[in-house]
């Protein structure tokens, strides 16, 4: 039973990253998501956003106004997600500056070591970026995760098709940093073991 219930986990678990349709016209009567089988599809996860399977248990959809609000939202934190399992590992096996505020490889003794002045220039870094796409945020309009001019070279020479590729890719990479967060902070936060530490 406990090995039939694991794999009906991992087997829905895994549709979450599978491509989406795009753009479908509106949402049949009682369709039934492609992540989560038994479940039906919330109204407003159309397959109109790259990713979108449907994957709403908790019903946060209904509750907002505006999904592209929420799909920034998603975006930024898979990004932060996405350099924060790249920072922790670096902490652990890359090399460091020189001194003894740099020479922790715990990432959470290192938020502490580095001192007070480091994180203030940090929260700072932060704040810019958001205001220089808030704009692009909050305008309604713009596709979200846009920030003009930093697309890459050679965005404009790629097909829709491409672009839309590379939108599902991305967001599916943020949710799997997401998750990768969690269970690295689990592992050394919680059990105080390295990343790389698969003993029991």
């Amino acid at each position: 039973m406990m090995k039939t219930l694991c794999l009906a986990t991992i087997a829905a678990s895994a549709a979450a990253f599978a491509p989406s349709q795009v753009g479908r016209a509106s949402v049949a009567l009682n369709e039934m998501s492609k992540s989560i089988p038994f479940l039906t599809v919330p109204e407003k996860l159309d397959g109109s956003m790259p990713g979108d399977m449907g994957f709403d248990p908790m019903g946060l959809s209904d509750i907002q106004t505006d999904l592209r609000y929420a799909r920034w939202g998603e975006l930024k934190n898979g990004r932060v997600a996405m350099l924060a399992v790249l920072g922790m590992v670096w902490q652990e096996y890359g090399p460091h500056l020189p001194g003894d505020a740099y020479a922790t490889r715990d990432p959470w003794e290192a938020i502490s070591s580095v001192g007070f002045g480091s994180n203030v220039q940090t929260l700072l870094a932060i704040g810019c970026i958001e205001l220089a796409n808030w704009n692009e945020t909050f305008n309604g309009e713009s596709r979200p995760g846009t920030l003009p001019g930093w697309e890459g070279p050679g965005w404009d020479k790629k097909s829709e098709a491409e672009k839309e590729r590379l939108y599902t890719s991305e967001i599916v990479h943020c949710r799997l940093a997401m998750i990768a967060f969690i269970g690295a902070t689990h592992q050394t936060f919680l059990l105080h073991k390295g990343l790389l530490d698969f003993s029991f």
